[in-house]
């Protein structure tokens, strides 16, 4: 009897975590894991700070699944351009896509098109190395000696950090080399983080907030009459500890300076055909549990503006998405139509599903409930009988010819050997062409299986 085949489209940890539950579960399962990217791992790759290694180290995990016997990458497809979602119908019995968040929700205030106003997600695009931003420099010059970030969350932290960091602080880091000089050569004095609620609402961690403790030459400044007494919740007292040393703590002569704005909303960038030159903010207060302004008006100078208050997820080829919510419509996992029914064979998991929520872990226990539904679909059905070789001339005959998983091994070799060459572990590769250069120097055959 035919093995059932799913195409998971997304290699990020939801994808991953997605092929993990089905060649695991007792059904007899052969996955084609389907990317944009040549390279494998998502947010983890691209999304995690290149500061954090320890976070990074989940493609250890994630590692082992694509090299399951049943498990095939098929880097370099862009599934709804490349190849149509009809297209994957034909070879196989269920799709799961696991294509995640990747844009920044807008702040919709005046002048937010001023040149020098960026999302965090572009951003960190650019500093992490991904192919479609290699050529950002000169979006990024850093020329500018007061840089503002509005948003509370870790994404907006990291922002924040790796622009108050020296580059002896990241030369370890796997950034690519001309990310690191524009970063060494940066003229930027004071990062303001712009947070609209208080300290106690913040969603930062506080091993991220004790980070910059350690920073010896970033001062850091806090208005300590902010901060609550204590908090019942031991996350939020652990955030308010460290608040109050980095409220209080003494920095002489330090290069760059990090500082916090609480119950602050952005309201209007200023600036003209140059680029934004401030940042106007209105004065926040909590009454009974409601955020209310205050009509105080106050300005923050800013030669940039990186916003970093959310993420959405984007359409996907022909599948239902609702443009409020920013994900496809699903019911458990499920994808359904207009008529709030699931589309057969269709399903999705991760922050498409569920929008951008949770830390990387909890992609797993969503990815497997999707799992469990789709093999309860399948139960009793005939598998189409389509093989490896079916799906690999299919792509041929559209002229697409996949980096495989052999394929990313090459550009992780030659990655970790120009990282040798610097005195680093990894040395990204941020560019389209050389990506897919190397990518085919395995020849670009199908491998794993022929199932």
């Amino acid at each position: 009897m035919n093995p059932y085949r799913v195409a998971v489209v997304g290699s990020g940890p939801a994808g991953v975590y997605a092929t993990e539950a089905l060649v695991r579960s007792d059904v007899e399962v052969s996955v084609d894991i389907y990317d944009r990217l040549p390279t494998p791992y998502g947010l983890v790759r691209y999304g995690v700070a290149p500061d954090h290694p320890r976070i990074k180290s989940i493609i250890v995990a994630l590692q082992r699944v694509l090299e399951r016997e049943q498990v095939r990458f098929l880097g370099d497809v862009n599934v709804g351009v490349d190849v149509s979602i009809d297209d994957l119908g034909e070879f196989y019995d269920a799709v799961v896509f696991a294509t995640g968040a990747s844009a920044g929700r807008r702040l919709a205030i005046p002048g937010e098109d001023l040149p020098g106003v960026c999302s965090a997600t572009d951003f960190v695009a650019w500093y992490s190395g991904h192919p479609d931003h290699a050529g950002a420099g000169e979006s990024f010059a850093l020329d500018a000696e007061s840089v503002v970030v509005i948003g509370a969350g870790n994404v907006a932290l990291d922002v924040a950090r790796l622009l108050a960091k020296s580059a002896a602080d990241l030369a370890h880091t796997d950034m690519p080399p001309h990310v690191l000089e524009r970063l060494a050569s940066s003229g930027v004095r004071d990062v303001h983080l712009v947070c609209r609620r208080g300290p106690e609402h913040a969603k930062f961690t506080a091993k991220e907030l004790r980070e910059l403790l350690e920073l010896e030459d970033l001062a850091t400044r806090l208005d300590a009459d902010l901060l609550p007494a204590d908090a019942a919740d031991p996350m939020v007292a652990a955030n308010l500890k460290a608040f109050a040393e980095l409220a209080v703590r003494e920095v002489v002569n330090g290069q760059r300076t990090l500082h916090f704005h609480f119950w602050s909303r952005p309201i209007e960038l200023l600036g003209d055909g140059d680029g934004v030159a401030a940042l106007r903010l209105e004065r926040m207060r909590e009454v009974e549990g409601v955020v209310r302004p205050t009509g105080e008006v106050v300005e923050l100078e800013a030669g940039m503006v990186v916003r970093s208050v959310g993420y959405h997820s984007t359409p996907v080829g022909t599948l239902p998405f609702d443009e409020g919510l920013g994900r496809i419509p699903n019911d458990e996992g499920r994808v359904t139509g207009p008529d709030g029914r699931p589309i057969e064979g269709r399903y999705v998991a991760g922050w498409v599903k569920r929008g951008p929520s949770g830390v990387v872990g909890t992609n797993r226990a969503c990815a497997a409930g999707t799992v469990a539904g789709l093999l309860a679909d399948l139960a009793g059905r005939p598998a189409r009988g389509a093989s490896a070789a079916d799906v690999d001339r299919a792509l041929a005959e559209r002229g697409i010819v996949p980096v495989t998983y052999d394929g990313w091994l090459s550009i992780d070799a030659e990655e970790l050997d120009r990282g040798r060459g610097l005195g680093r572990v990894r040395t990204k590769i941020p560019d389209w062409e050389t990506l897919r250069r190397i990518g085919s120097a395995a020849g670009r055959e199908p491998v794993q299986n022929t199932a």
